[in-house]
This record gives structure tokens, sequence and C-alpha cells, in this order.
């Protein structure tokens, strides 16, 4: 083995075989190595994007082959390099299948390791892939290159590329939106798991993303109000505590700006709990967006006349009396004040 790295330079390594005896056994296989700093994995693979943040994992190792999907380790890759595009990801292959590879390059792996190669061999792959290098032999490169040189040459560049969808590749990508489940589109639009998987590769072809996490920020700038995909994901009821990629992504558009986005991740902090942290996140975001939202009422109160003020408190003390949404005495003491301003003013004139 070598050591060749000391102290803050060795490289943290996190590693997610296919169970739990196999990682734990590579884990102290590469621990060897001193210039690795190396993490096992042995929690839900649902879990493993939310781990790399947390250990700050410079290279992920990851099986090919996690539990019954077989393509739950492509898609932890491509929500890896969507959420956390610093960690690069090694690619441990059971099999040396073309499309395999390709899969594998596609999802945004740096490395390719087949298994029969020895401990030393995956070291340096490691550190290979750290310092920023491809690891993949002749015969898994010419994969590569030969499936980008027979690629579709339309790509999108922006969210006016959702034009290039079809009707039903539209609907997964709509439901998608709203923190559905592979498992879950295929319920609501009557397919198979395997073709919304199908599916969603051909999206992320046509629009150049790769990962979901791409394609609902690509949602952001559509400028047609039928194709914006996003107020859906934010808008719905659904908890998404336990989503990882959309609370990614709400957590990105929130410190971008987006009052909306600011306000669900708030609720959804709120909602979560899972530290004391959590809440004192969701308070910050409230007050956030409180005070955007209260600057942006005071511009429009400037800009109306008080009859025009009038008709908009008493149409929304309206509808929160019907909805329920406060009592009927505080719409009336809203109401009332309001006419006694508007009563005022008119003396006045």
């Amino acid at each position: 083995m070598h050591d060749n790295q000391t102290g803050d330079e060795r490289v943290r390594v996190l590693v997610a075989d296919n169970t739990t005896i196999h990682t734990q056994l590579l884990a102290n296989a590469l621990k060897q190595d001193h210039g690795l700093d190396v993490v096992g994995f042995d929690s839900d693979f649902r879990s493993l994007v939310a781990t790399v943040a947390s250990h700050r994992v410079q290279v992920l190792l990851l099986s090919s082959n996690l539990g019954e999907d077989p393509q739950l380790a492509f898609q932890v890759l491509r929500t890896l390099q969507g959420t956390y595009p610093g960690c690069r990801a090694v690619i441990l292959l059971d099999s040396s299948k073309r499309e395999d590879i390709v899969q594998a390059f596609r999802a945004g792996a740096r490395g390719i390791f087949s298994r029969h190669e020895s401990i030393d061999s995956l070291a340096k792959c490691i550190r290979t892939v750290h310092d920023g290098e491809i690891w993949a032999s002749n015969t898994q490169m010419s994969f590569a290159v030969e499936a980008l040189a027979s690629s579709p040459t339309v790509r999108a560049v922006d969210a006016n590329g959702l034009s290039l969808l079809s009707k039903r590749e539209m609907e997964v990508v709509r439901s998608l939106s709203e923190g559905l489940t592979n498992r879950e589109i295929a319920e609501r639009l009557g397919l198979s798991q395997h073709t919304v998987k199908n599916y969603l590769f051909r999206v992320f072809d046509k629009l150049g993303v790769s990962s979901r996490m791409e394609l609902l920020f690509m949602t952001m700038s559509s400028s047609s109000p039928t194709q914006s995909l996003l107020p859906s994901l934010f808008l719905s009821d659904k908890g998404y505590g336990d989503n990882e990629v959309t609370l990614a992504i709400c957590q990105r558009a929130a410190e971008e700006g987006i009052p909306l986005a600011q306000f669900t991740l708030a609720k959804t902090l709120a909602a979560r709990k899972s530290s004391p942290q959590d809440l004192v996140q969701a308070y910050m975001w409230y007050l956030i967006v409180s005070e955007q939202i209260s600057r942006a009422k005071n511009n429009m109160n400037r800009a109306m006349t008080m009859e025009e003020l009038l008709e908009a408190e008493q149409s929304a003390a309206e509808w929160m009396r019907k909805t329920s949404r406060i009592p009927s005495s505080s719409v009336e003491n809203s109401r009332d004040g309001r006419k006694k301003m508007a009563d005022s003013d008119e003396s006045l004139a």
C-alpha cells in the first residue's frame, strides 16, 4: 500500500458496497493505505447523498448493484452530481457490459473499477479520480466515446427546450416535479417502473441534463406558465423531509431569493425537526420570507389608491372567512379599521 499522503491531505472516501459485510471488508482493506481516510456506509442507500455531505466526502466508492433496484446506483450518482458536484465517484462494476459502463459515465462516474483488480489498484484509482482525472481502461473509454459519437446532437439549453418532450414525457416530468418517486409515477400513469426510468433517461438526453435536480432547476427558467413546474413542487402539501433531492432543490431556490421556496423550506424544516438546528433554520427562513413579503406589500401599498386597498383587504378578508382561516371578528376589525381610515381621509380632503 502507498503512504504518500498524511494529515489533512488524506482523501476522504465513502465506501458503499452491495452488502454491509462487503462494505466493511472493502473499507478495512482500503484503510491500510494511510493516504485514505475511509468511511464505511451501512445505512439505507436512500440517505447516501446526505451522508456524503455530512462527512464531507471527496470520493464515493459505489457498487453498481445496490439492493433490488438495478438502477439505484445510477440514480444516486445523478443526484450526487446535481447536489454535491465537488464529490467525485468511482463505481464498482460486477460485469464489463457496455451498457453498464456507458450508463455509469452518463450518471457522472469519474472512475470505472472492476472487482477482479487489486486493492492497490483501487487505492490508486481513488487518488487519480480525486486529482481530477478519469480512471478507465481503453475498452471502457472506447465505449464512452462511441456512445458520445452516436448521441443526438440537439440539446436544449434552457427551459424552453421542454417543447422537445412528448406528451407522455411531460407527464413524467410534471409528476417528478411534485416529488413523486418512480414507483408513484408508474402507479399514477399506469406504467411499469422500468418504463418510467426509460422515459426519464430520454428526457435527460433531450434536455442535456444529468440529474433530476438539474431538470427541476431548468423548469424554473420557463417563460411559459403552462410549462412552469416549480410551483407544483412548492405548493404541494406533501412533506419533503425524506426526499433529499427535493429538499436540496428547495434549499437552493430559497437561497436564490424565491419567497415561495423560502416559505416551503421553513415549513418543511419545522415539520421535520430531525435536530434542534432544524427549528432554528425554519424560524430563520420564516423571518426572511416575512421581510420580503412585507417589503413587497409596502411597495404595492404606495402605488395603490385608498379605494383599491380597501377592495383588496375586503376580498382577502372574505376569502379567509369562507375558508375559516381567521375568526369572523378579526375580519370585521380589519374591514372597519380600513373603512375608518378611508372616512378620515375623506374628511380631511
